[in-house]
């Protein structure tokens, strides 16, 4: 009787498992997230703690519903490369340690994730075995069939490249079914939507397109790269409490980049 008993159990949970899964379009997503939206400028706080937990709540949502979450964090709150080499930092010093700023994010972030019961690892570009592994592209993949969120630090682990392209690779080397590009306004405009109130909102662009009009929501590099692989990009408002859980359904949230 145990063994009835625990066969339905099993198959009950499989179900439910199954039917979250289909309460999503987007099963394997990369979520970019600004340094920026952790800290506090109001305080001085480069990361707030207040912050740093509504980031986590809102990714614990989307885990919840059988999503494979990755991050890639900024580092801009902390310390930004580009900012540095135009105050007389070496571009790649500067660069280095705008790296090093994401990893200390990543930790910050992976603390929050398991404060709530979101089991997390971090991988970095750089090798620091004491406090995070080592990216490995197949371990990844086996921390996201384990149902763990990847914290994705470091960079590229080279200077000149942003973290949105950081972000462009990672999401083409875990096979990333879309980017997610959290920022402050609700998706891509022709001009900066609170210095222009004329600007329009994109519903959707080619990637020829965003790079032809060199838009500056990501980078050139990033763009290219999500091309070359058909991974796309939605860029929307991170700040709107429900647009995350809204875009992995696959509803019509902020502006899709992509050839579709």
């Amino acid at each position: 009787m145990s063994g009835v008993i625990s066969v339905l159990i099993c198959e009950t949970g499989f179900r439910t498992i199954c039917a979250m899964k289909r309460k999503i379009k987007f099963k394997r997503i990369l979520l970019k997230l600004s340094g920026e939206v952790l800290a506090n400028r109001e305080t001085g706080e480069c990361i707030d703690p207040k912050r740093l937990a509504f980031v986590a709540e809102r990714v614990k949502k989307i885990h919840k519903l059988g999503c494979e979450v990755g991050i890639v964090l900024g580092g801009g709150n902390i310390f930004r490369g580009l900012s540095g080499s135009e105050n007389g930092v070496n571009r790649v010093t500067g660069d280095s340690m705008g790296m090093l700023a994401t990893i200390i994010n990543g930790l910050a972030m992976m603390n929050a994730l398991e404060a709530i019961g979101v089991p997390t690892r971090v991988m970095t570009s750089i090798d620091m075995p004491k406090l995070a592994e080592p990216f490995i592209q197949r371990k990844a993949i086996r921390h996201f069939e384990k149902g763990r969120v990847c914290i994705f630090a470091g960079g590229t682990g080279n200077p000149y490249f942003s973290t949105d392209s950081a972000a462009a690779l990672r999401a083409s080397e875990i096979g990333a079914d879309v980017l997610l590009k959290a920022t402050k306004v609700d998706g891509i405009y022709t001009a900066d939507p609170k210095k222009d109130p004329k600007a329009k909102k994109y519903g959707s662009l080619k990637y020829e397109t965003a790079l032809e009009k060199r838009l500056k929501v990501m980078d050139s590099a990033a763009f290219a790269l999500c091309m070359d692989n058909d991974i796309p990009i939605v860029v929307f408002d991170f700040f709107d409490g429900n647009a995350l859980e809204r875009v992995v359904k696959g509803e019509a949230v902020g502006t899709i980049v992509s050839d579709r």
